[in-house]
């Protein structure tokens, strides 16, 4: 008898968490709040990246006649930052306008887009919502590693985006 009412128990108890967990993934989360703590927080920031990304980093190579890929990694990433990701639009002085906002804006997906406008984009990272009922990045162009990086020099690319990081937790933990 006593057997009985605690595989009762235990069962009830099983059940009971397997709804809270369901019901967490019903909840989806708000894409505006996560971003506010996306960009304010180095530590969430990295639990937020679907690494590697899905695009990686091509690079031609040294002899001018062929790419080489990369996978872009956690080591590789460049934190982003609430000014990186506003959405603004600013004339220079010289006549060139930098334009940077959202170019989807589904339900389920975010595109964000960054560059001087009839020129190649610097920053595209996409954001998806996942079946946990959060938001993820999955995906990023940035002009750290654009095409017309020489191999060589990813390397010391590489430190410079990790010393940039270094300066931006100290900032935001």
């Amino acid at each position: 008898m006593m057997l009985l009412v605690s595989i009762s128990l235990i069962s009830c108890g099983n059940s009971s968490k397997v709804k809270a967990e369901s019901e967490s993934a019903d909840v989806k989360e708000d894409f505006k709040t996560f971003l506010d703590k996306f960009t304010s927080s180095a530590a969430f920031q990295y639990t937020r990246i679907k690494f590697p990304l899905k695009t990686p980093i091509i690079l031609m190579s040294d002899d001018g006649n062929s790419e080489k890929k990369f996978p872009f990694t956690k080591e590789k990433w460049a934190l982003l930052d609430k000014e990186t990701l506003t959405e603004e639009r600013i004339t220079q002085e010289e006549g060139g306008v930098y334009v940077s906002k959202f170019t989807v804006n589904e339900p389920a997906k975010r595109v964000f887009e960054a560059g001087y406008e009839e020129s190649e984009i610097d920053l595209r990272v996409e954001f998806e919502l996942m079946a946990d009922g959060k938001w993820y990045v999955t995906d990023c162009y940035t002009g750290w590693y654009g095409y017309d990086l020489p191999i060589n020099e990813l390397k010391q690319t590489i430190q410079q985006v990790q010393e940039e990081n270094a300066a931006f937790k100290e900032l935001h933990p």
